[in-house]
């Protein structure tokens, strides 16, 4: 029973995400790069783990993700629920920025905990539909090259990339001026 509750309520969320990711923004606020940040590299386990579904089978069992992705997530992992508190505060304002339906004041009424695994089950569900095998060897690349950084460097270069490339979800709030 409390499995069908559960799998019931996965897919009540994925609905309510689905909606809001189909619907076009209207009033986003911008988000904080340290938000941005975190979010970076709060998601990068669970996008390993959504390549790893998506792309095992179309990559090279001696390549760098069979030999070496464990190594790669593995500080992103230790780190992962130190930084949810800037995802979820991503999440929140990119919620608030679509027509509201409602679906976002309900989100923000729920204990971040509790919309944590959603959050995860999105992301994945998201990796999964997008990754096409021909991305699999180019994925793959990125995160050998990414490999050496610290997780905070991936991170604030993702933000630093967005921001610069004038990306509008999210849109990235201007740095403050010392």
């Amino acid at each position: 029973m409390r499995m069908g509750y559960r799998k019931r309520m996965g897919a009540t969320a994925l609905a309510a995400f689905g909606l809001l990711a189909a619907q076009p923004a209207l009033a986003q606020r911008c988000i904080a790069p340290q938000d941005v940040t975190d979010t970076g590299i709060y998601a990068v386990p669970i996008l390993a783990e959504g390549f790893r579904a998506s792309c095992t089978p179309y990559l090279a069992e001696d390549g760098f993700f069979a030999t070496r992705g464990e190594a790669f997530v593995a500080p992103y992992a230790l780190i992962q629920s130190d930084r949810w508190p800037g995802a979820f505060r991503t999440f929140l304002a990119l919620a608030n920025g679509r027509e509201d339906d409602g679906t976002a004041a309900m989100l923000s009424d729920l204990p971040p905990e509790t919309l944590r695994p959603i959050v995860d089950a999105f992301l994945a569900q998201k990796i999964g539909e997008e990754i096409k095998p021909g991305d699999c060897p180019k994925i793959e690349q990125a995160m050998e090259l990414l490999a050496p950084l610290p997780p905070e460097n991936f991170g604030g270069l993702l933000t630093f990339i967005l921001d610069v490339t004038d990306v509008k979800e999210p849109d990235i709030c201007p740095a403050e001026q010392p």
